[in-house]
């Protein structure tokens, strides 16, 4: 598809056509992934963050929130759980906080595949290389990383780097894929200041990267987040 047709298929509104292109994405869904339907846990385990982001309720300036980390003992019970609830795969997932240590996560993670038949997947943000090798030994499978938007300006705009060190997730993508993850990214529509010019700039990312893992979410700021009193976005989200 060229860039001039996903711009057109990215503006329709014609309902008739709409129909034919969710009919044509189903089949295609049926084609390459099947009918199965497979269930995660999500262990939510940190809700600590260093980073600033513009409309997320973890935010390291939202001083209201009452902020805690599980003990290693609560996540593997909470893993115990997912088995007997018929979950493949447990999602470990917090803010991005300093406070988690690399070799504190990686003997959860050797524990759980040791312990369970689970698949492992990590969210946790943007971390060094050294310790996405040692999750990755220990026995992660996945890891969840939105890249959120192509456009860099839009991306620092809502996710504002932290002094003296600037955001890279293709990079942190890159080094996923050399550590032999499989991996997860995605992006947010409807982005105070988002283009459909950008939406089509996403899309074509995704087929570069060729990601295991797809998710498009909504933009949707916390209420005492300070994104609200930005300008809509080009493409709203439908009511």
């Amino acid at each position: 598809m060229t860039r001039s047709e996903t711009l057109t298929w990215l503006r329709e509104t014609g309902e008739a056509r709409l129909a034919a292109l969710w009919h044509e994405a189903d089949r295609a869904r049926r084609q390459f992934v099947g009918d199965e339907v497979h269930l995660r846990g999500l262990i939510e385990f940190s809700n600590f963050c260093r980073r600033q982001c513009g409309y997320c309720g973890l935010r390291a300036g939202h001083l209201q929130l009452q902020r805690y980390r599980m003990t290693a003992a609560e996540i593997l019970d909470c893993a115990a759980a997912a088995v007997r609830f018929g979950f493949g795969t447990v999602v470990l997932q917090s803010g991005e906080d300093p406070g988690i240590e690399a070799g504190w996560l990686a003997n959860i993670v050797r524990r759980i595949k040791a312990t369970t038949p689970l698949a492992v997947t990590l969210s946790v943000g943007e971390r060094s290389e050294a310790d996405l090798r040692a999750w990755r030994d220990a026995g992660a499978d996945r890891y969840l990383l939105r890249f959120e938007t192509s456009d860099r300006a839009l991306f620092d705009r809502i996710h504002p780097p932290i002094p003296g060190r600037r955001s890279d997730r293709f990079a942190q993508l890159g080094a996923l894929r050399r550590l032999g993850y499989q991996i997860g990214s995605g992006v947010m529509i409807g982005i105070p200041g988002q283009a459909y010019t950008t939406l089509a700039d996403d899309l074509d990312l995704f087929r570069q990267l060729d990601l295991d893992m797809l998710g498009v979410r909504p933009f949707i700021a916390h209420p005492q987040a300070p994104r609200g009193e930005l300008p809509s976005a080009e493409c709203r989200l439908p009511n």
